[in-house]
């Protein structure tokens, strides 16, 4: 079945875990007054725990009781483990379907798997996921009790709640303000943006860093795939670029980085470009951003993070494959190439469809929320990019939004979820080799 229909496998097996997490969390159970909470509301924090979002229309920490954030709690984790498994078992079958029909190593060009390594994709999601979540929250647990004098209960809880919600770049938090009381922590930050950064480059990319690391020491030369170079080079980029830009133009606004001094300053800029990376935890008031902050950050949300990973977005591949064949372009060449490697031209054209499809998705969706609500272009579009690039940064609108501009944003989620991972390898098992050719014409472009 998954074989025959990879895409339409996740797609049900998501929806039914967010219909069991909806369901969960309406009953009277899951709140802290004991009633029972609104079903677009459920379906909405459901939505978001499961397709790792963080986008809330209630107060994670107190509207929901224990049972309930442990709910949340479950959601998360299923959904980045899904996520992170399902991602690299449809590359593991796109894969292996290239090699046998084409007869090349595909798999060694694109992704660091063969078709035989299911039972490794599997151990070495659930392993790293568990060693990456135990020692943040172990870091963050003694910070909260021997920084903040939280009881060991408490810490322990703090800690790996916000462990588990970080490597999985799902962003709920336990705290009204997400993480802005701690924006001059490093002990709490630093740690939470390790865990979004491991969590979003993918898991592909992790194990190729470990499993090459050990060859590093014997010939002194690392031979990482060109898919794992791209992830690593634009990822860090990306993080640079972010953090610059937020620190020249928050320097001084009095709302965000103006009272702090330049070392906390320097970290909250660096957070916050970490974040924008579909992670959702906020060290700065989101709301008192300038609008030109808010416009990068929608770029650096809509970019997302690494393939195979808990992130969202188009992910920093397309990105990549696309600026090579813009360079290309410009510079006259008749192929696109980054790194020393030809891009295929198949490639190419996946990632112009990814691309065109979400910028698609995020005009459509802003120009119906903005014909059913009274908020600004700026708000609501980055509410929008922030729902489609699973990030789950807000302007604080959420829960001011109608009941359909809540739908809205479910569909969102779910689809700039699940919509990349299962787009591309449909296109990708749907490739056929044509055995004639048209006849060449050239329509005026520009």
């Amino acid at each position: 079945m998954f074989a025959a229909h990879p895409a339409r496998s996740a797609v049900w097996a998501f929806a039914a875990v967010i219909a069991l997490g909806t369901v969960l969390l309406a009953l009277p159970l899951a709140s802290e007054s004991g009633s029972a909470t609104d079903v677009v509301d459920a379906l909405f924090t459901s939505t978001s725990a499961v397709c790792v979002t963080g986008l809330a229309v209630v107060d994670t920490g107190t509207h929901w009781s224990g049972f309930g954030e442990g709910v949340i709690l479950a959601l998360i984790q299923v959904g980045g483990f899904g996520i992170m498994t399902m991602a690299s078992l449809l590359a593991l079958l796109v894969s292996g379907r290239l090699r046998l029909r084409m007869q090349l190593t595909a798999a060694a060009e694109t992704k660091s798997f063969g078709i035989g390594d299911v039972r490794k994709v599997l151990l070495g999601v659930a392993g790293s996921t568990l060693i990456v979540e135990l020692a943040v929250g172990a870091v963050l647990a003694l910070r909260f009790r021997y920084g903040y004098g939280e009881g060991i209960g408490r810490a322990v809880y703090l800690g790996y709640f916000h462990a588990v919600s970080a490597f999985n770049n799902a962003g709920f938090g336990l705290y009204a303000d997400s993480l802005t009381r701690y924006a001059e922590d490093p002990w709490v930050t630093l740690p939470i943006a390790a865990a979004v950064i491991l969590g979003g480059i993918g898991f592909p990319v992790f194990l190729e860093v470990l499993r090459h690391r050990h060859r590093r020491r014997t010939t002194g030369r690392r031979n990482w795939t060109l898919h794992t170079k791209l992830t690593l080079i634009t990822t860090a980029a990306l993080l640079v670029v972010g953090t610059v830009l937020t620190c020249l133009l928050e320097w001084t606004n009095r709302g965000t980085l103006g009272p702090l001094g330049w070392p906390e300053k320097l970290l909250g800029g660096f957070f916050h470009s970490a974040m924008s990376r579909t992670a959702g935890f906020n060290a700065l008031d989101i709301g008192a951003l300038h609008a030109s902050t808010l416009l990068v950050t929608c770029i650096l949300m809509f970019i997302g993070g690494g393939s195979a990973g808990t992130a969202g977005g188009i992910k920093v591949t397309t990105f990549a494959v696309l600026a090579a064949a813009i360079l290309a372009e410009v510079r006259g060449e008749p192929t696109a190439a980054v790194l020393g490697r030809r891009i295929a031209p198949q490639v190419l054209r996946q990632a112009l469809t990814v691309t065109l499809l979400g910028i698609g998705l995020v005009v459509g969706a802003t120009l119906v929320i903005l014909t059913i609500t009274e908020e600004s272009l700026e708000a609501v579009l980055f509410e929008v990019v922030s729902a489609f690039a699973t990030v789950g940064l807000s302007t604080g609108i959420t829960a001011d939004l109608p009941t359909a501009g809540r739908l809205i944003l479910v569909v969102l989620m779910f689809i700039g979820r699940l919509g990349p991972i299962t787009l591309v390898s449909a296109l990708a098992l749907r490739e056929r080799t044509r055995r004639y050719e048209l006849p060449e014409e050239r329509p005026v472009i520009g």
